[in-house]
């Protein structure tokens, strides 16, 4: 089953639908693991509080959770 996420996903939807995206999330440095407001923020709200490129961030997730599907 594929574990694609929407753009209005938030971040605690995404991290928890795929470990992979947990790993993306802590090699930026971003302290979205546990934070009460991750069930909140999607990828832009996200991306944009952690000073990041929403369309990078976005693809880096996606492929770190399509490369955990192939498996």
């Amino acid at each position: 089953m594929k574990r694609k996420f929407s753009d209005d996903a938030t971040m605690d939807e995404i991290m928890h639908g795929s470990p992979a995206a947990i790993r993306v999330v802590l090699q930026r440095g971003m302290l979205c693991v546990g934070c009460p407001i991750a069930s909140f923020h999607t990828v832009s709200d996200a991306a944009r509080e952690h000073h990041l490129d929403e369309e990078k961030l976005s693809y880096d997730l996606r492929t770190a959770i399509a490369r955990t599907d192939s498996d």
